[in-house]
């Protein structure tokens, strides 16, 4: 496919601050598509950077489509994390004649690259930009798990217009259907319908609170490395760390939690797209979450530099094994610890599932905490409960 037809070059003047070392910058790291250049191949490259200056689906957020380059400005005044880095900046996706022409663009250019195992970093723009995100995998026939970092569902009403507000809420209604699971990582529960809560309860999806989530960060770490896909609104991050959103409220992360979060997610040996949304220039102040969004990718780069290929179902012999049996239920659980990472999953096989259609196991990140929960208190994990239903249906 020839990507160059849906891309227009970034045009950035990158001022040196006093002192400054400029070859260690990612400016001069990162190769990106500047103006009277040939259009560059990508292949070769780990990750590929596009920015996507479409906001005419925003709710609430006009302005949102100036970020791309705003976030640019930022990422690469910073210095490199790591020797390895392998980025390519493939520009600008050109605005479509509508929305839906910037969608199948989007779309296009995530599932090229993915197919080619280069994982795309979306700047956006608003978040329906995820519909396109998720439509790639749809179009290369791939079952999909979705994450998303944001203080709501964005399940909309389904009497509104299509909106970053309801996006989900037209993933979820696709037919044939590719999205297998959605973990909503961060939700504030005055933002949410209480209709809107049974939906996700039905689906067998798992929704997080803010709350709980601030209690133990490191628990973020097992829901993204489930996820294909993963979205962020920076609305979920609180005003006052990222003033850059119409929408942005007083509670929400921290910004050194949005980086912890990022960077987990980079360590994700599974997630093969990711994408930033809703940043707002015309609100910001000073930069600021322009700066915090950079600073977020940064730690997404040096997660995904630090990823260990750490699959139990490849080599079990790496991984030790515990099988926990929880007399009450009269099940049997697996859990299984990576010598080289110390991170845990459990084995659901598929042999027990009727009419699941599912002839492989099935393996589902978790924690240490999980473990525990199974083996000294006898209840069966959430996870390996909501993922077993789901086979189940």
């Amino acid at each position: 496919m020839d990507l160059s037809i849906y891309f227009e070059p970034v045009s950035l003047v990158i001022e040196e601050d006093k002192g400054a070392l400029p070859e260690k910058r990612l400016a001069n790291v990162i190769r990106y598509y500047q103006p009277g250049e040939q259009f560059p191949d990508p292949s070769g490259y780990d990750l590929a950077i596009i920015g996507v200056k479409e906001d005419r689906n925003a709710l609430n957020n006009q302005g949102c489509s100036e970020a791309p380059d705003h976030i640019r400005e930022k990422l690469y005044k910073l210095y490199q994390g790591t020797p390895k880095t392998n980025i390519i900046d493939l520009g600008n996706i050109k605005p479509g004649n509508s929305v839906q022409d910037t969608y199948f663009a989007l779309s296009s250019v995530i599932s090229e690259l993915v197919e080619n195992n280069i994982l795309p970093v979306i700047l956006g723009g608003s978040q329906d930009l995820t519909f396109a995100q998720y439509k790639a995998y749809e179009s290369l026939g791939r079952i999909v798990n979705m994450a998303a970092v944001d203080c709501s569902f964005d399940l909309g009403n389904a009497e509104e217009n299509f909106n970053s507000g309801s996006y989900l809420s037209k993933i979820i209604l696709q037919q044939p259907n590719y999205l297998f699971n959605y973990t909503n990582i961060g939700y504030q529960t005055y933002f949410v319908d209480y209709e809107a809560l049974k939906l996700m309860q039905n689906l067998h999806f798992d929704i997080y609170r803010l709350g709980n989530i601030r209690k133990d960060l490191k628990e973020v770490e097992p829901m993204v490395r489930n996820a294909d896909i993963l979205t962020f609104d920076v609305s979920s991050i609180r005003q006052s760390d990222a003033p850059g959103n119409k929408n942005a409220g007083p509670n929400g992360f921290y910004g050194e939690e949005a980086c912890q979060i990022s960077r987990y997610a980079g360590m994700s040996d599974k997630i093969t797209s990711i994408g930033f949304y809703e940043v707002n220039p015309e609100r910001d102040y000073y930069d600021q979450t322009s700066h915090l969004t950079a600073q977020m990718i940064y730690y997404f780069i040096d997660g995904f530099y630090s990823r260990k290929d750490d699959v139990p179902a490849r080599d079990k012999t790496k991984y030790i094994r515990h099988i926990v049996l929880l007399e009450e239920y009269n099940q049997t659980i697996e859990f299984y610890k990576s010598k080289k990472s110390d991170r845990w999953w459990m084995l659901l096989p598929s042999a027990p599932i009727e009419n699941s259609g599912i002839k492989r196991n099935v393996w589902i990140p978790c924690s240490y905490e999980d473990y525990v929960l199974a083996s000294h208190e006898n209840e069966i994990p959430d996870k390996w409960w909501k993922t077993y239903q789901k086979l189940s249906l």
